[in-house]
C-alpha cells in the first residue's frame, strides 16, 4: 500500500477533501492531509485565493514542504488545484518520490527543474471545459508533461467544473469523481 501526502485546494481543507482522503484510506493506503490554511475554510474560490495571495503562494508551498520533514522519502504526492503547486514541486525535487497525482491543475515542468524525474509516475486529471484547467495553460502543461515523461497519463473528463472531486462544493460531479477515484486507486496499487 502507498503512503500519500495530499494537499487541499484554495477553499481550504474542506470536508470533501477529507472524504476523498478517507476513500483512499479505506482502500488500505496511508494518507496525510495537512491543513495549509491553518484552520480556515472559504466558501468561495475567490476568497480562498485571496487568502493564498495574502499569505503568499511561496509561504503556502513552504508550509506544505515542512510536512515532509517527518515523512519517509517514498511518498506519493497528490494535490487539488492550488495544492498541485506543492505536490508537483515535491514530486519533482524530493528524492524518493513514488508518484504524483495532480487534480484540476498542472504547471510546466520547468517551474521546478529541467524535466520530470525518471521513474516517477504521474497522473493529471481535469475537465476538458474547465476554464482554469483548459483555459489558463494547465492543459498544455499536462500534455507537455505526458509527452516528455516516461510514465505519465492525462485524463480529461467531460464538463466545465473546476473542483469536481469535492463533495462539499456545488461543482462536484459524482460520475467524473467516481471515475477519477477508480483511476487513482489503480495508480496507487501499482506504485
Amino acid at each position: 500500500m502507498a503512503e500519500v501526502l495530499m494537499f487541499h485546494h484554495a477553499h481550504g481543507l474542506t470536508s470533501g477533501v477529507r472524504e476523498f482522503a478517507e476513500e483512499l484510506r479505506r482502500a488500505g493506503h496511508t494518507v496525510h492531509v495537512p491543513d495549509l490554511y491553518e484552520g480556515q475554510v472559504f466558501a468561495s474560490l475567490d476568497e480562498g485565493l485571496g487568502y493564498a495571495r495574502e499569505a503568499g503562494f511561496g509561504a503556502i508551498v513552504e508550509r506544505a514542504r515542512s510536512f515532509t520533514a517527518w515523512l519517509p522519502g517514498e511518498v506519493v504526492y497528490a494535490g487539488f488545484s492550488l495544492g498541485v503547486l506543492a505536490a508537483q514541486q515535491l514530486a519533482q525535487t524530493r528524492a524518493g518520490a513514488r508518484g504524483a497525482l495532480l487534480y484540476h491543475a498542472c504547471v510546466p515542468v520547468t517551474e521546478f527543474g529541467d524535466s520530470w524525474p525518471e521513474g516517477v509516475p504521474v497522473q493529471v486529471h481535469g475537465m476538458a471545459g474547465d476554464p482554469f484547467f483548459a483555459g489558463e495553460g494547465d492543459l498544455e502543461a499536462a500534455r507537455a508533461l505526458v509527452e516528455s515523461a516516461q510514465d505519465a497519463e492525462l485524463f480529461l473528463y467531460p464538463g466545465e467544473e473546476h473542483l469536481f472531486t469535492d463533495r462539499s462544493l456545488p461543482s462536484y460531479d459524482e460520475r467524473a469523481a467516481g471515475l477519477l477515484l477508480e483511476r487513482t486507486l489503480g495508480f496507487l496499487a501499482k506504485v
